[in-house]
């Protein structure tokens, strides 16, 4: 298999609830396709960057440069395409994860629409359908956040995650558990807290939460071993593993119980599928995060959260979640769960005219100069 032309699309789709990140509210998704066409047929590639830094350094247009400059045309220089080989070939770039997550998710689309081979079974799943958990955002009140958890709890999800930060912890957790005393729970702090935080933190144990996710920055694992030692409750581990090696060793001092990995956080889903193995090997269970994807990249988030290890409630929803009218086919749930797709390749497709509705700049790249 062979590139010969490369597609890179943004779209713009207005979301049906703003999303707060650290950078402030999100209205809409500015989002970065990447159609790979091959001498064996097309994939699609989904860049979950955000317009700005702050969940991590990359950013979008950023990645659409790296991309263009620097990836493309390493893996265009690889006659005998493969997702393996496409990996090897921009390990020569550092850094850049979710560049080279997009670059390597069409890649893999397109090898294995070609060989007749669905994301799931390459990946290597072990179930059909994959239970759902919901991500609630900072409410304006607390009334107004036990009304959200209570819809979210009626359609059927089978987890809910709440955001919180100084100024907002206890009192929305102790009011959603005293709501719903028997539903999984957990909170993800996105990094707000600090080692001197530790004794209030510590309240949270009360609550019997599935888990804590990130409550330090990225780079103190040493600081959350020390919290881990501290509180009942699991620490989970998000933006702090960024490889299977930093997963090793991440466990190795005891920094978390639980990870959550996001395939473009870590590089793409090859990567996503060794700290799975990693976790496995060392009885760490592990879930599958979602950065406000479209079908296409919560089909393949499907394929991985279908791993064996995945033992836990993934942040997958259903389009209607997010968007109005999806790109593909919408992602549909039912008692809580969503179905892994069984096609080959990513299984679903963009409709060309809900794609070009939301299309606002396309650029075609046939030649990739080395």
């Amino acid at each position: 298999m062979k590139f010969e032309r490369v597609e890179l699309r943004r779209i713009d789709m207005p979301l049906r609830t703003p999303f707060r990140t650290s950078l402030g509210l999100e209205l809409r998704r500015d989002i970065l396709l990447l159609r790979a066409e091959t001498s064996e047929g097309h994939g699609w590639g989904e860049c979950v960057a955000l317009p700005e830094p702050g969940y991590c350094e990359e950013y979008l247009d950023g990645c659409a440069d790296v991309i263009k400059r620097f990836l493309l045309p390493l893996v265009a220089a690889v006659d005998d395409l493969t997702p393996a080989k496409a990996a090897a070939a921009m390990a020569a770039v550092p850094g850049n994860p979710m560049a080279k997550a997009t670059v390597e998710m069409a890649v893999t689309d397109a090898w294995l629409r070609a060989n007749g081979t669905s994301y799931a079974d390459h990946l290597g799943a072990v179930r059909d359908a994959v239970d759902c958990g919901v991500s609630v955002g900072i409410a304006d009140s607390l009334d107004e956040l036990v009304d959200e958890v209570s819809a979210y709890v009626d359609e059927g999800y089978r987890r809910i995650k709440l955001k919180i930060e100084p100024g907002w912890d206890l009192a929305p957790v102790r009011a959603i558990r005293e709501r719903f005393p028997t539903v999984a729970l957990q909170a993800d702090a996105n990094a707000a807290y600090t080692l001197a935080d530790a004794r209030h933190l510590a309240a949270l144990d009360a609550f019997d939460l599935v888990m804590l996710e990130q409550p330090l920055s990225a780079a103190d694992l040493r600081d959350h071993a020390t919290l881990a030692r501290m509180l009942r409750t699991p620490i989970c581990l998000d933006e702090s593993i960024t490889s299977a090696r930093s997963a090793v060793d991440a466990i190795a001092l005891g920094a978390c119980a639980v990870v959550n990995i996001k395939a473009g956080r870590v590089g793409g889903y090859l990567e996503a599928r060794r700290i799975h193995d990693v976790c496995t090997a060392h009885s760490i269970p592990v879930w599958c995060g979602g950065m406000l994807e479209t079908g296409l990249g919560q089909a393949a988030n499907l394929a991985l959260a279908s791993l064996p290890g995945f033992t836990l409630p993934a942040d997958i929803a259903p389009s209607e979640r997010y968007f109005t009218t999806d790109v593909t086919q919408p992602i549909t749930m039912h008692d809580g769960r969503i179905a892994v797709p069984d096609a080959p390749g990513l299984g679903l497709e963009p409709i060309p005219d809900v794609l070009e509705g939301y299309t606002t700049n396309v650029e075609v790249l046939s030649r990739f100069p080395t």
